[in-house]
């Protein structure tokens, strides 16, 4: 069984510390596949954040020679914030974690969606 679990945040510094980041984590935990939320508007097109994050991602897939796939993130950081609502946080604490249910978030239904695409295939 896969299942979606929270790592620790990881804010960029810069191309060669990223990239040994990124690559000591796809080792350690034998990553095969990398999703990254996609900030899509809420009518579904690309802005900015959007575009930088697509860039992001392909430097990446560069970067880690594996698969990325781009997932819609709308509305994550409410659903995080609904979770969260109920807690007596520090602020960068309530951050951490919202990034964290959130990235949680996505990958849960990019995985949901996955199996019910192989189940139906």
């Amino acid at each position: 069984m896969i299942t979606a679990q929270a790592l620790e945040s990881y804010r960029l510094r810069n191309k060669r510390e990223d990239e040994k980041y990124f690559k000591n984590l796809v080792s350690r935990l034998e990553i095969c596949e990398v999703v990254v939320g996609l900030p899509l508007r809420m009518d579904g097109s690309l802005g900015t954040r959007a575009k930088k994050t697509q860039e992001f991602g392909r430097w990446l897939e560069t970067v880690l020679n594996l698969p990325i796939a781009f997932w819609d993130e709308r509305l994550t950081t409410q659903q995080a914030n609904k979770i969260l609502s109920q807690q007596k946080l520090n602020p960068k604490v309530k951050r951490d974690l919202e990034d964290q249910i959130s990235a949680v978030i996505i990958l849960s239904t990019y995985l949901e969606n996955k199996r019910v695409k192989s189940d139906a295939g």
